[in-house]
């Protein structure tokens, strides 16, 4: 199986002086990626048991589009 394709966004200073804003608020770093995901769009319901299943098993789901 091959990595997702997730590419960082390309952000001019403006764009950047908000992440700047945004991580000194969370207190931790964050990235950027371009808009295209390659995870599947869940329904309400469908991540809802996603998360039930992460709970019952203690880890991190992630659904990829097919």
């Amino acid at each position: 199986m091959t990595s997702p394709e997730l590419r960082p966004a390309t952000l001019d200073e403006t764009a950047m002086a908000d992440i700047r804003r945004l991580e000194e608020t969370l207190g931790t770093p964050v990235v950027a990626y371009e808009p295209e995901s390659p995870y599947a769009e869940l329904s309400d319901d469908q991540l809802a048991e996603v998360r039930r299943v992460e709970s019952a098993l203690g880890v991190r789901l992630l659904a990829y589009r097919t």
